[in-house]
């Protein structure tokens, strides 16, 4: 069953079979994270593609979340201070974790076990946090939750 997808700001990609969803703030550096971590899975030889940049329509499928992009934007993501360039991309596919900003204050260093949050309608996904320079994003990603891209 499917519902009617909402449309969300944040940037979704897959690595592997895993879907990442990057949401938080404007200016949190949501896109160059989420490139980022295309670059290092690709370089690694990991299948690696967006999902969608800004827009991300977010619905229920079979009780998975799945991420769609609007077909205006495909294969578009912004590298703040470069511009828009285009990348390869999927038009779908199933999100497994929501990637939030870490605090940078120091204060919560240490998040949550077990967080979760609610994307739209009901529909919620695992948390895992990161900081917004985080350099190599995929490697803390995958240290935290060692079955990205699997």
């Amino acid at each position: 069953m499917t519902d009617t997808p909402s449309n969300i700001h944040a940037t979704a990609i897959v690595v592997g079979s895993t879907g990442l969803l990057f949401i938080g703030p404007s200016g949190w550096g949501k896109s160059m994270l989420a490139f980022a971590c295309i670059a290092q899975a690709q370089h690694i030889g990991m299948p690696a593609m967006l999902v969608a940049d800004d827009q991300v329509l977010i619905s229920k499928q079979d009780g998975a979340v799945i991420a769609t992009c609007p077909a205006s934007i495909a294969g578009l993501i912004e590298l703040r201070g470069t511009g828009i360039v285009r990348v390869p991309y999927v038009a779908r596919a199933a999100m497994h974790y929501a990637v939030l900003p870490g605090s940078v204050s120091g204060e919560k260093r240490l998040p949550p076990e077990g967080e979760r949050m609610t994307i739209a309608n009901g529909m919620d996904l695992p948390v895992i946090r990161l900081l917004a320079n985080t350099p190599l994003p995929l490697a803390v990603l995958m240290a935290k939750v060692p079955d990205i891209g699997q």
